[in-house]
């Protein structure tokens, strides 16, 4: 029995919430179970400087959490002067998952700044800015759009993202904390809505996972996603 009561094929509930903020272009406040971020779509008009005359645009992403998203403070990274490897390599991989399903031509010689604001902390924070920040990106592309600054919305597929893991002994789906925290296999898989597979990430923490229990994450993580890309089409109908 997971710690949640949930099968192991069993989501947190998840919801979104567009346009939560006033001034981005685009938003999204996303729950997945107790676990919440707040998704923000900034356009820039340029593109970075490497990428100049280039003719094409760029998404990319900044992640960070709140010092009171979790159990005890934790001191802001901006304070410390440096951001952790931990931030590095999620908002890098937040920035890869969008651009996967970008035409980033049709987008110009701009840069969208997807903002990704961990507000509460239950596990899967990486997976859920991903799924909140593709609505965020999504409405900034038709705030844009509606402006005649581009011609059509540059998005290509829908992108979502959820975590699995192995926990005691058997494969679950969206580990909370309590899971994740002791998990003998950790993974995050990203997915587009036609099932292209983006990244997957999966590390043994605490004993070595055979290819077979990657397969059944692997399975679990589709059904996942196909949830998870049907609420995206829900939100925004």
């Amino acid at each position: 029995m997971r710690p949640s009561k949930r099968a192991p094929d069993e989501m947190r509930p998840v919801s979104f919430e567009r346009g939560v903020t006033r001034y981005a272009e685009g938003s999204c406040l996303v729950k997945f179970g107790n676990t919440h971020v707040l998704c923000t779509a900034s356009l820039e008009d340029k593109p970075p400087q490497w990428l100049r005359g280039q003719g094409r645009g760029w998404v990319t992403a900044e992640y960070s959490m709140l010092p009171r998203a979790t159990h005890t403070r934790t001191r802001r990274e901006a304070s410390a002067g440096k951001l952790s490897g931990r931030t590095q390599e999620i908002q890098r991989l937040i920035g890869r998952s969008l651009r996967a399903v970008t035409h980033l031509p049709a987008i110009g010689e701009r840069q969208i700044m997807l903002d990704c604001d961990v507000i509460q902390a239950d596990g899967g924070t990486r997976t859920a800015s991903i799924t909140g920040a593709w609505l965020a990106l999504r409405d900034c592309f038709e705030w844009m759009r509606s402006r005649s600054i581009i011609k059509e919305n540059p998005l290509r597929d829908h992108v979502a993202a959820v975590s699995c893991g192995i926990f005691n002994g058997a494969p679950v789906i969206d580990l909370d904390y309590a899971e994740d925290s002791t998990a003998q296999t950790d993974a995050n898989f990203v997915i587009t809505g036609s099932g292209g597979l983006v990244e997957i990430q999966a590390t043994a923490e605490v004993a070595v996972f055979s290819q077979d229990e990657l397969s059944a994450m692997l399975a679990l993580a589709q059904k996942g996603v196909t949830e998870l890309v049907a609420l995206q089409k829900a939100a925004l109908a």
